[in-house]
């Protein structure tokens, strides 16, 4: 009889897509409080209730979030993650929008500072979601895991091609490991032999994709795209460092109006966010002249992140609706990027799978 394996094992095992769903959670809160904002200020700030009674939106938010971990502890498979993702993000943005009446004592839903408290979870949370992606690959056993979930995801509701290939790739770099070659042999079984089934999430990312100009899909956009980021940071942490410096600097005339602000809680949370940005963005476009593959793009796209959305919660709370402009730039910035990025990635996983996988399957 064979005796059990005893090998260490890591408190956490991470998930290979938990990353990516991180960021998108993060992405639908703040669309949700832009959203719930221009919504309040165009309808004049109703308020739910009456008499005495006001049910804030924070209430619904809290309720969004709750119906999204009761969701994620009942069930299993993919799409209900995403359902929980997109719960629980419009959730938290709804909860996070009236954070001005949760620190204040007169429940000030405008108060100034509840922008930086955004920014500081949100910041929390990308730079999470980046650690855990970026600076300590999955390794053999978390892969083999990742894998295993793919597998029984299938085996429940059956695995459209792209799952199926992703759970593949995984294998691929579980062989690499120090796992058990018969785990690895049970797990490709699996996802070899669960039935095919749509993804109709990804079909219609598919066709919106299909609705884009053939001119904004060209390989140059990232290059535009890239060194805008490198030079709008360059001068935003610039002139952001000379203003704090100056501590504050106006010059008006009849035709120009020239003002630096000067240091404050803002001025310093957009100097980090425009030198993140270039220390992120820089080095990508330097590392593209050699490598046009995932990497390079993947950093590209941290850097667009940063840069709008975190630079939008200071920008609307300090210029109002005119923040919306700037956002619009950086998410057509962000489309962009994230359109080569998952061309450059479907390319990669189409390269990784196994020769010997069915046809109808690697392709």
């Amino acid at each position: 009889m064979d005796q059990p394996r005893h090998t260490r094992r890591h408190t956490l095992t991470r998930n290979a897509a938990g990353p990516g769903l991180a960021e998108a959670f993060v992405i639908i809160a703040i669309a949700t409080i832009l959203i719930t904002r221009l919504y309040l200020r165009l309808t004049g700030y109703p308020q739910i209730g009456g008499g005495d009674l006001h049910i804030a939106h924070a209430l619904y938010g809290g309720a969004l979030m709750m119906l999204a971990l009761i969701i994620g502890w009942a069930t299993l498979g993919f799409g209900p993650r995403v359902l929980c993702v997109v719960l629980g993000g419009i959730g938290f943005g709804l909860f996070l929008d009236e954070v001005g009446k949760f620190v204040t004592k007169d429940n000030d839903y405008f108060y100034g500072p509840a922008a930086e408290i955004m920014y500081i979870l949100v910041a929390v949370l990308l730079v999470g979601a980046r650690i855990m992606r970026d600076f300590r690959p999955l390794d053999a056993r978390e892969c083999l895991a990742s894998a295993a979930a793919i597998a029984a995801d299938g085996i429940a509701r059956g695995l459209a091609a792209r799952r199926r290939e992703l759970g593949l790739s995984l294998l691929d770099r579980a062989r690499e490991g120090e796992v058990d070659p018969a785990d690895v042999k049970h797990v490709e079984a699996l996802l070899l032999s669960a039935d095919s089934a749509t993804d109709r999430l990804y079909s219609a990312q598919r066709r919106a994709i299909t609705l884009i100009p053939d001119f904004f899909r060209s390989p140059r956009w990232v290059a535009v795209v890239g060194w805008m980021l490198v030079v709008g940071s360059f001068f935003s942490a610039a002139l952001g460092a000379l203003g704090a410096a100056l501590g504050g600097y106006l010059y008006e005339d009849h035709d120009v109006r020239i003002e630096l602000a000067g240091l404050s809680v803002a001025t310093m949370i957009l100097f980090v966010s425009a030198a993140l940005t270039l220390g992120m963005a820089l080095p990508a476009m330097i590392a593209r002249r050699r490598n046009d593959g995932v990497g390079p793009l993947q950093w590209l796209r941290n850097a667009a992140l940063t840069f709008t959305l975190l630079n939008a919660l200071v920008d609307f709370a300090t210029e109002g609706f005119g923040a919306l402009l700037g956002l619009s730039v950086g998410l057509f910035a962000l489309a962009i990027l994230s359109y080569h990025l998952d061309r450059a990635a479907r390319s990669g996983v189409a390269e990784a799978v196994p020769a010997t996988a069915p046809e109808g399957i690697a392709r």
